[in-house]
C-alpha cells in the first residue's frame, strides 16, 4: 500500500519513497548515461549514435532502455523510438518479451506515480498539483499517471540517476522551468549536490556558453 500523509486541508498526499539510492559519485557509468540523455534529447542522428556506442561500452544495458524509453516524456516519440531503433542495432540486444510491460493497471501506476511525484517535489507537490491541474486537469492526470508512475516510477533505474538525466534533457532544451525543478528533484531523490554539479559540467559541451553559465547560476540558487 502506498504510504500517505494528511495535508493541511485533509486530502491524502503519498509521502516520498523510502529507501533511495544515494548517489556520492559520478562515476563513468553514470556520466555516459547523463550524456545519453542530453543527445537523445537534442542530438542529431550521428551525435545520438556514438552516444548509443559509448553508452554500450560502459553502461548496463537495462539502465540504458530505461533512458531510452523516458526519452519520450522529454523529447517526444520520434526521438525515443528513433534512439531505440539505433540501440537495437549497436547493441544486438533483441527486447525482452518479460519487459513487455506490467499490466496496464491505471490504478496501480496513479499510487506509484503519486509517491514518485512526491519525492521528486518534496514539500512543493501538493502546489504542483494545483497548478498543473489549473493549466488543465487532463495534463495533472497525465504527469502522474503517465509520467511519474508508469515511465518514471519503474525500479530498472533508480529515480536519482532518472533525474540526472532528466535535467540533461531539460538542459540541452533550453527548458529552464523544469529544469529548476528537477536540479531540486535530484536533490530530493538522493543525489549529492557535487554529483549535479559534475553532471552539469559534463553537460557544457554541449551547451553554449551563456546556456551553461546561466544553468550554473540556476544551480547555485537552488543550493541557496
Amino acid at each position: 500500500m502506498t504510504p500517505q500523509k494528511k495535508s493541511d486541508g485533509g486530502e491524502m498526499v503519498p509521502t516520498p519513497t523510502p529507501g533511495l539510492v544515494t548517489l556520492h559519485m559520478f562515476d563513468a557509468e553514470t556520466a555516459a548515461l547523463v550524456y545519453l540523455a542530453a543527445e537523445l534529447a537534442g542530438g542529431d542522428e550521428t551525435a545520438v549514435r556514438e552516444a548509443l556506442g559509448v553508452a554500450f561500452q560502459t553502461v548496463r544495458p537495462d539502465w540504458v532502455e530505461e533512458v531510452l524509453l523516458q526519452t519520450y516524456l522529454f523529447a517526444g516519440f520520434p526521438r525515443a523510438l528513433n534512439g531505440m531503433r539505433e540501440w537495437r542495432r549497436i547493441s544486438g540486444r533483441a527486447a525482452q518479451e518479460a519487459d513487455a510491460e506490467e499490466a496496464y493497471d491505471v490504478d496501480a501506476f496513479r499510487a506509484r506515480g503519486g509517491v514518485t511525484c512526491a519525492t521528486v517535489y518534496g514539500p512543493m507537490y501538493e502546489r504542483l498539483r494545483v497548478n498543473i491541474a489549473a493549466l488543465h486537469p487532463a495534463l495533472d492526470q497525465w504527469m502522474v499517471v503517465e509520467g511519474y508512475g508508469k515511465v518514471l516510477g519503474r525500479p530498472a533505474l533508480d529515480l536519482g540517476r532518472r533525474e540526472l538525466c532528466i535535467i540533461a534533457a531539460c538542459a540541452v532544451a533550453r527548458q529552464d522551468r523544469q529544469l529548476h525543478s528537477h536540479l531540486h528533484g535530484a536533490l530530493h531523490a538522493g543525489v549529492a549536490a557535487p554529483v549535479v554539479t559534475a553532471a552539469l559540467q559534463h553537460l557544457r559541451r554541449l551547451l553554449s556558453p551563456a546556456d551553461a553559465d546561466r544553468f550554473t547560476a540556476l544551480w547555485k540558487r537552488v543550493q541557496g
